[in-house]
């Protein structure tokens, strides 16, 4: 939580009781502005914050959900189907049905065992080892939510289960660690950090990225080191979602589909997401149930 005698979150190098403390809308107004100019972020208005959680509520439930229906036995596709129809009795679209180019042809990406990301459902059942990541992104009354998480089925590997721990560790440290004034870059540094720790790399061919009014916004959020030295503010709505592999970093994308991103040794991948709000004071996690 930042104090009266912090720094401001604005990077301004004055205390936060001496410049943004307490915010008055003019000022409010001057750093989206700014922001907007500077960097093409948009600093999401209350509204807009309203709409958006509630977009996020519903990625969280649809992906609970999927996450209790994927057993032994069960396929990819019987998961899609699910996701269809939930999305549909919430009034929801299904972001990532249709979108780029080649459009993607499902309402979910899901990604098993030495797959990065970007997995397309398909008819071969789930079986006994599998890790399986779900990345549930939904549209609901024009606002966007994004998140996702691993499964695993049955009994997995000390391997599958070391890139599984590591992935949930690399996502929460960096989450504690948001608050204004906090540098885009110490994010990727933070994960860099705890992947290693463990023994394992991080993806640098994929990013975080603003989220909330389109599917992705400025700014993009490298899990890597990098150099991006844009100050978090309040109003700033973004995933982090770090791809975390047991060996070597690079993906291959899958050349028959133009999505499928597989690690280059074949060993296994895991990967988390959460939509984060910035606040006042600190960050909220949009897409906790």
């Amino acid at each position: 939580m930042i104090g009266r005698n912090d720094p401001c979150w604005c990077g301004s190098q004055k205390k936060w009781k001496k410049c943004h403390w307490p915010d008055k809308g003019t000022e409010k107004e001057d750093l989206a502005a700014k922001y907007l100019r500077d960097y093409e972020i948009i600093l999401k208005t209350p509204e807009q914050i309203e709409g958006i959680e509630r977009a996020c509520q519903l990625a969280a439930h649809i992906l609970n959900e999927l996450c209790l229906a994927a057993k032994e036995g069960v396929t990819t596709n019987e998961l899609d189907l699910l996701s269809q129809k939930l999305h549909k009795e919430a009034g929801a679209l299904a972001a990532p049905l249709g979108y780029g180019s080649p459009p993607f042809p499902k309402t979910i990406c899901t990604s098993l065992n030495e797959v990065i990301c970007h997995g397309i459902p398909n008819d071969i059942p789930l079986k006994e080892g599998d890790i399986l990541n779900i990345d549930v992104s939904c549209i609901l009354g024009g606002y966007f939510g994004d998140c996702s998480r691993m499964v695993t089925i049955g009994k997995i590997s000390a391997e599958q289960q070391r890139v599984c721990d590591a992935t949930h560790a690399c996502l929460h440290a960096s989450i504690e660690i948001l608050k204004p004034g906090v540098l885009i870059k110490e994010i990727g540094d933070v994960i860099e950090r705890v992947a290693k720790e463990r023994g394992c790399s991080v993806v640098d061919q994929f990013v975080g990225h603003g989220v909330g009014l389109a599917f992705h916004e400025a700014p993009q959020v490298p899990h890597c080191h990098n150099r991006i030295s844009i100050p978090l503010v309040p109003g700033m709505t973004f995933t982090i979602e770090p791809m975390i592999n047991a060996c070597v970093r690079e993906g291959v994308i899958d050349k028959s589909n133009q999505w499928e991103a597989r690690t280059k040794d074949g060993k296994p991948s895991a990967q988390e997401e959460h939509t984060i709000l910035i606040t006042d004071s600190g960050y909220k996690i949009l897409t906790n149930l």
